[in-house]
């Protein structure tokens, strides 16, 4: 039998740390979310996201875990439930950014630990999540895709390829849960003005604005938002959907 509902919606962001994660997670304590802010490695910068949270009377707390570790993803759930009390949304963002490099050269240990993280390890999440879920009677997962799901990039084959499979998981997952109360919905980010992205310098980001629709590159926020609404009541009707957040390209 599910227990009460939360009193309070619980949402985990993996990969929260910077860039849409992070924009993810300060856009969830706006709307009242007690928000884990996972991370692997970049401890300060996660640390930074839940002082901003604070600071602006939200609750957050930082937490370690590999995704591509099942026993850290065990303990990372087990925590959240912990010290936020039952989870009810998550938000698989955490993922192996790509390195452009020739498919038939790549590195097998490169190749794995970009399948274990961005796929292997959004479904080891979504499991753990499904299980905290059936105990309330639902909740709400959104994943982050890519737009290289659907077209591909210049060398990043594997990358784009988990991204694809992790779209079609998002679809046929949301088919299956549906009867148990849990909406299963993604956004496909196209080009977002992450680090990573801003490292390549001005030139290469004016060169880059010019070949898009709205002759501008998109904010970590607006992806943030239409994640937010995924998870809102607003969107209570729509699960296995896949949506572009790409400026129309």
């Amino acid at each position: 039998m599910p227990s009460s509902p939360p009193t309070r919606p619980v949402i985990l962001v993996t990969g929260a740390s910077r860039g849409i994660g992070r924009a993810i997670a300060e856009s969830a304590a706006g709307r009242g979310y007690a928000v884990c802010v996972n991370y692997r490695s970049a401890e300060a910068e996660a640390r930074a996201v839940v002082e901003t949270i604070r600071a602006g009377g939200g609750t957050a707390l930082a937490v370690q875990a590999d995704v591509g570790d099942p026993k850290a993803v065990d303990a990372l759930f087990a925590e959240v439930h912990a010290r936020l009390g039952p989870l009810t949304a998550l938000v698989n963002n955490a993922g192996e950014i790509p390195s452009r490099q020739d498919f038939a050269t790549m590195d097998d240990d490169a190749i794995e630990r970009m399948v274990s993280v961005n796929l292997t390890g959004a479904m080891r999440c979504m499991r753990r999540a499904v299980e905290r879920f059936q105990t309330h009677g639902g909740g709400g997962i959104v994943n982050v895709s890519s737009e290289a799901a659907r077209f591909g990039g210049n060398r990043i084959a594997v990358y784009a390829a988990t991204k694809a499979a992790l779209s079609m998981l998002t679809v046929s997952t949301a088919r299956e849960l549906a009867p148990l109360g849990i909406r299963v919905n993604a956004i496909s980010p196209g080009t977002i003005l992450t680090d990573a992205l801003a490292a390549e310098g001005d030139e290469a980001l004016d060169a880059l604005r010019r070949t898009l629709p709205m002759g501008r590159i998109g904010e970590p926020g607006e992806a943030a938002e239409t994640v937010l609404w995924l998870l809102s009541d607003a969107a209570s009707y729509v699960s296995g959907a896949v949506i572009p957040v790409a400026g129309g390209r």
